[in-house]
C-alpha cells in the first residue's frame, strides 16, 4: 500500500505550499504498521525526526500506518502554548472522511493543508524564514 512516486510528489507539494504560508514546520511519515500505540509511535517519530529542535518549537508530524488504518497528528510545545486543547481534530475530521473513502492520498493532502492554514494563524511565515525541517516523507518501515 506504498505511495507511488506521483502521490509522494503530490504529498511533498502540499507540504511546501502550505509551508510557503506559515514559519511552522510539517512532516509526514508513512509505515504499513504501528508497532505501538498510535501517539507513542508518532511521539518517537517526533523526536526521532528532531522536530522539536524547530525555533518557535512549531513542528507538526502527521503520522499513518496505511494497512493497520491509524494515524496521529501531534504538535510541539510552541503550538500547544497558544491553541486549543482540541486545535487538531477539525484537521483530522478532513483526513477521516477522505480516508473513509480509501482516498489515503487525498486525505493526507488535505490534512497538510488544513494544518498550514491553521498554523499561518499562529505563526505566519516572516521574511527571513527558513525551512528548519526537511519536506520529504518519511517511510518509516521499510
Amino acid at each position: 500500500m506504498a505511495l507511488n512516486a506521483e502521490e509522494q510528489e503530490k504529498v511533498v507539494h502540499a507540504i511546501n505550499v502550505a509551508e510557503n504560508e506559515t514559519s511552522g514546520e510539517i512532516r509526514v511519515v508513512i509505515e504499513n504498521h504501528c508497532p505501538d500505540e498510535v501517539h507513542d509511535r508518532a511521539t518517537y517519530y517526533f523526536s526521532k525526526l528532531g522536530m522539536h529542535k524547530t525555533v518557535l518549537k512549531n513542528g507538526v508530524l502527521i503520522y499513518i500506518a496505511l494497512e493497520d488504518h491509524k494515524f496521529s497528528i501531534i504538535g510541539d510545545k510552541g503550538i500547544h502554548q497558544r491553541v486549543e486543547s482540541d486545535f487538531w481534530n477539525c484537521t483530522k475530521d478532513v483526513m477521516v472522511e477522505e480516508f473513509r473513502g480509501n482516498n489515503i492520498v487525498e486525505g493526507l493532502v488535505k490534512g497538510i493543508e488544513h494544518a498550514g492554514k491553521q498554523l499561518a494563524k499562529f505563526f505566519p511565515r516572516e521574511h527571513d524564514d527558513i525551512n528548519e525541517l526537511p519536506n520529504d516523507i518519511v517511510f518509516g518501515d521499510r
